[in-house]
């Protein structure tokens, strides 16, 4: 700390800063010195202003070489702060044309580069006007999760670790031919839930403003085709999407033979181009969310669906419908 027992302050003579000019003088000075002295030394004959003479014209040499010396340092620093600020200015115009570059090939593909640049805006006004920690992180964690998804998909297949109904919404939503579905105890409790409102919504303008063709296959157990009261609810529940103008059958699935088969499965396929598939696990829980855009792979599943549908059959209507029903309100 400063004013400790030695040692030096600031106003001491070893934390006196010289300036430059005057150290280069007394550089001068004392090597003009020197010369006159040497000067004087060897040759005493000659006269005192050759003696003077030559003891600026070295120490002027000298002033001049500190110049030198000097200006050559700078230089060095400027090259290399030029150099610095080439590299970055490399690196920067580097990062523009990768993003130049992969705008254009989202523009090339099909893809909207509005949307990408929307969401690059917005993360960066987050970060810039956020606030709080978490806002930033949450932002940070969904392009991670999207930009996994998305990543995903260049392979074929994207995972999701629970039921997903995001994708369910929005797939419905961009949907331009068909939608077929399977429907077993997988989502049955699902349309008892408010997210089955904005699907039911959502698959409504489906068929109306684009008309897109909606199947579903219901799937149940024999024992629960046994049961009276479950099979009243179930024509119900059937009624009422075909009320919707959905295309409604279902299916009684054979008895188990061994108390733990495979894992149920239910899938939707979106214009026989994508697939998205919940499978649970042995206990009929863990959902699990996989989207399928492989070819092959979806056109099994296509043709899958078209097999069970064929053997599926229509639920009877209600006795007390009458001729054109007017759809009602779906759930929300």
């Amino acid at each position: 700390m400063d004013g400790e027992p030695g040692t030096p302050g600031p106003g001491t003579r070893s934390g006196v800063q010289i300036a430059p000019v005057l150290l280069k003088t007394l550089v001068t000075v004392v090597v003009g010195t020197v010369a006159y002295v040497i000067t004087n030394l060897i040759d005493q004959s000659q006269d005192e202003l050759w003696k003077l003479a030559m003891s600026i014209v070295i120490g002027g040499s000298a002033l001049i070489v500190q110049y030198m010396v000097d200006f050559e340092k700078r230089l060095d620093s400027v090259e290399t702060g030029q150099h610095a600020q080439t590299r970055e200015l490399h690196d920067h115009y580097t990062r523009l044309s990768d993003a130049a570059g992969l705008l254009h090939e989202l523009d090339q593909v099909g893809m909207s580069t509005d949307d990408a640049k929307r969401l690059i805006r917005g993360a960066t006004q987050v970060g810039l006007h956020g606030g709080t920690d978490i806002v930033k992180d949450f932002v940070r964690a969904e392009i991670k999760s999207l930009g996994s998804v998305v990543t995903d998909l260049t392979g074929g297949t994207a995972h999701w670790p629970r039921d997903n109904n995001e994708w369910l919404i929005s797939l419905t939503k961009i949907a331009r031919h068909t939608i077929d579905a399977t429907s077993s105890s997988v989502d049955r409790p699902f349309w008892d839930t408010d997210p089955a409102g904005p699907y039911l919504v959502a698959q409504i303008e489906a068929m109306r403003r684009r008309q897109v063709s909606v199947r579903r296959l219901f799937m149940i157990k024999a024992s629960e085709a046994r049961e009276e009261p479950f099979m009243a609810r179930f024509m119900e529940l059937c009624q009422e999407q075909r009320d919707l103008e959905i295309d409604v059958r279902f299916m009684v699935l054979p008895e188990q033979r061994r108390r733990t088969g495979p894992p149920t499965r239910d899938v939707v396929i979106f214009d026989s181009a994508l697939c998205l598939e919940y499978t649970t696990d042995h206990q009929g829980s863990n959902v699990r969310s996989r989207l399928d855009a492989i070819a092959d792979s979806v056109r099994d599943e296509a043709s899958r669906f078209d097999t069970l549908w064929g053997a599926a059959t229509e639920p009877s209507p209600r006795p007390d419908l009458s001729p054109n029903p007017s759809p009602p309100a779906p759930r929300s």
